[in-house]
């Protein structure tokens, strides 16, 4: 981490198209608020199905009804993707007084959300588990497959918990000397909890549940909007992007590799201590 406080403590190294002022393009102020809009999109298209669905299976009986604690993150988690909206557009349209007013709001909720990410993690594990001691014997073998995805899971949510905090954390303390990489690496730090709205899109072809590695390409897909407007505009790969896939590139790859090992699924239950 001393290398990347070093790099983000420096100025920013050349002129930056979606960055400085005036803007040639109307794309290099608004690009951000198109990437915010964008994640938005994903969210509402993963996640509103698949609420719709899981709402009917309460009401049917079929599967137990959701803990507050998932509420609370949908909340939390809503807040968050409308406020970094607010805050692309307010410096799209030169409220950067404001940005700066509301940002600390934003952070809070930043802290919000790992906080209650990892509440949440271990409360629908537990939720399954609960279910699988009380479940008569010819239940039990779908639900011991569903605890096992559930572990691999788990090993998702911690990932992401982790990356996300150290983007978002890389991203304010470049707020000041390097607002180019704050913007930049804000998008980017975003991007990674996408991946619990990909993954509910059964229309897309996919490795989930058997390996997560299609989801890491439609991370990578979903920030590639932003990656290539820049190169084509600034003729170069800005600096955030270098600091995102360092720390994002070997973290999945360890993901991938513990993903439904032995190893893993014994680990899982020895931190869930059951």
């Amino acid at each position: 981490m001393a290398t990347v406080a070093d790099r983000i403590s420096f100025k920013e190294p050349g002129p930056d198209a979606l960055s400085g002022t005036p803007r040639a393009h109307a794309l290099d102020r608004w690009i951000f608020v198109a990437m915010a809009a964008w994640f938005i999109l994903i969210v509402l298209v993963g996640f509103i199905p698949d609420a719709i669905m899981k709402v009917d299976m309460v009401r049917a009986g079929t599967r137990p009804p959701f803990p507050p604690v998932l509420h609370v993150h949908a909340v939390v988690m809503g807040a968050f993707l409308l406020t970094l909206l607010a805050q692309t557009w307010m410096m799209a349209t030169g409220r950067r007084a404001l940005h700066m007013q509301i940002g600390i709001f934003g952070m809070a909720l930043a802290v919000a959300l790992v906080i209650v990410g990892f509440v949440l993690a271990p409360t629908m594990y537990y939720q399954t588990w609960n279910g699988l001691q009380i479940a008569p014997a010819a239940a039990r073998e779908q639900l011991q497959q569903l605890l096992s995805v559930k572990e691999n899971i788990l090993l998702l949510q911690l990932g992401a918990g982790l990356l996300f905090a150290v983007f978002i954390a890389i991203a304010v303390s470049a707020r000041k000397d390097n607002p180019g990489l704050h913007k930049r690496m804000m998008i980017l730090g975003t991007a990674v909890p996408l991946a619990a709205s990909i993954d509910r899109m059964e229309w897309l072809p996919s490795s989930f549940p058997a390996s997560p590695w299609t989801t890491d390409l439609y991370i990578l897909a979903a920030v590639s909007p932003m990656f290539v407007w820049d190169v084509v505009r600034n003729k170069r790969v800005h600096e955030a992007y270098w600091i995102w896939l360092s720390i994002y590139v070997p973290v999945v790859l360890i993901i991938d590799l513990l993903w439904n090992t032995p190893w893993w699924h014994a680990t899982a239950r020895a931190i869930m201590r059951v």
